[in-house]
């Protein structure tokens, strides 16, 4: 099985099934893989001191295909991934793996010693056996680590819920038994247990297939209106996994001013009309993030009172996306435009996600050092010649760190003469750190601060 759409705002996430694979052969058992703690770094799994196919730096919200192995007992281990890339072992542990046995081991709770619930392994384990004719199975996972009880309906498409009762009641780590429905389209409403207008999660228009064999399990939701929409769905299929998000979920964007020689500017959203959804912004500002619904937008950006777009773009905005869209470029060149910047936002308890994102046309290709000290005269770039891209602004992506006070300096390519730093920042585990390197011309360039580097007013 496959999800043909993931992460989509589109009203229907259709499942394609694959071709039939043979029964699994005697004396082997089937065994898979999930990482469901929302602040835990990625992992490797290793068996028997390997490192299992499939199973090299498994992310959160990701779960393995299903393997065959032998039965036998197995010491399996699980090494959380840290900076720089050495590993710390979280779970460890014989496992007997039986014949004609497929086992589902979970990554679940949360790191940290004051975690309310605590990170470990959690097994489920079901007989080996095919789906039957024209029917898809699944079986449900409370897996978010919350003192709350959901109620679980699965229903036709837009069913008035409060019309029967929940299919199931789970607390957190309660799982239901593997559950046969015919093929067709489902819908899947999670609810606080007895409390059918208190919606959890809602899903799109499920496709199930016959022959769909699916672990589904509710997580933490750590991207997009988080506090509205709590939960999304982990749903596992045999070959990989993909997450649904609610259909409330939405996106959230923030939008930043990155023109250095602009004035201050108005954003509308569709037509330049009514009030802006952004008012007044000026170089170098940023807005928090705003949540809109998932859907086709066009962005007009007028310079502020006026009614004539200097700036427009259109974007499609998916439930669950966190995206900063830049003004960025040359007011009245062709570099000039709106670019969306899409960054995980996820918090790891072990380490400090650092990331830097060019948006300076001035500065041309640029070094970017990470150093214990200000002096850079010895080091090596951490990213070299990074460019300056008009179309598609360039990031570092999530760079991760351990804890500690490092200097970020930016010099151009090839120079050792800082033209922005070094900025000195003092980084925590869990913390997301972003800076934009900013500036049309030497007298505006600069560093736009977001995030936890954003400076807090007193």
């Amino acid at each position: 099985m496959a999800l043909a759409a993931c992460n989509s705002s589109s009203e229907r996430v259709e499942l394609t099934p694959n071709p039939p694979t043979p029964p699994v052969a005697d004396g082997t058992a089937e065994l898979r893989i999930h990482h469901t703690s929302a602040n835990a770094p990625a992992v490797n799994v290793l068996a028997n001191g390997d490192v299992l196919a499939g199973l090299e730096n498994v992310d959160y919200q990701k779960s393995s295909p299903l393997l065959e192995v032998p039965e036998a007992t197995y010491s399996v281990q699980v090494d959380g991934i840290l900076p720089g890339g050495d590993v710390t072992t979280v779970i460890e542990g014989d496992f007997d793996l039986e014949d004609g046995v497929r086992y589902d081991i979970f990554a679940l709770g949360n790191l940290g010693a004051d975690a309310p619930f605590e990170f470990g392994p959690f097994i489920i384990t079901n007989s080996v056996s095919p789906v039957a004719s024209g029917e898809a199975r699944l079986q449900v996972l409370h897996g978010a680590p919350v003192d709350v009880p959901v109620d679980v309906y699965l229903t036709a498409p837009d069913a008035d819920i409060a019309e029967g009762g929940a299919d199931f009641t789970l607390s957190y780590q309660d799982f239901t038994d593997q559950v046969s429905v015919p093929e067709g389209d489902y819908q899947v409403t999670l609810t606080v247990a007895g409390e059918a207008s208190s919606v959890l999660f809602t899903s799109p228009t499920l496709s199930l297939p016959a022959g769909a064999d699916l672990m589904v399990v509710a997580t933490l939701n750590t991207a997009a209106n988080s506090d509205d929409a709590p939960i999304a769905l982990l749903i596992a299929d045999g070959e990989g996994s993909s997450v649904v998000y609610s259909t409330t979920t939405g996106a959230d964007i923030r939008v930043v001013h990155a023109i250095g020689d602009a004035p201050a500017v108005d954003v509308y959203a569709n037509e330049i009309a009514g009030d802006p959804v952004v008012a007044n912004l000026a170089f170098p500002g940023a807005t928090d993030y705003l949540n809109v619904p998932a859907d086709d937008y066009e962005f007009l950006v007028t310079v502020t009172g006026e009614t004539d777009a200097v700036l427009s773009q259109e974007f499609s905005l998916v439930d669950g996306l966190q995206a900063s869209v830049f003004a960025a470029g040359e007011l009245g060149e062709e570099t000039a435009n709106l670019q969306a910047v899409v960054l995980d936002n996820r918090r790891v308890a072990t380490e400090a996600r650092l990331r830097l994102i060019h948006a300076s046309p001035f500065a041309g290709p640029v070094d970017i050092y990470v150093t214990a000290t200000a002096d850079i005269s010895d080091a090596e770039p951490a990213f070299a010649g990074v460019p300056f891209n008009a179309e598609e602004l360039v990031t570092t992506g999530n760079v991760a760190l351990a804890e500690g006070t490092y200097f970020v300096t930016i010099t151009l390519a090839g120079e050792t003469d800082a033209a922005l730093g070094p900025l000195e920042v003092d980084l925590s585990t869990s913390g997301i750190y972003t800076a934009v390197a900013v500036g049309n011309t030497a007298d505006n360039l600069g560093v736009i601060l977001l995030d936890d580097l954003a400076p807090t007013e007193m």
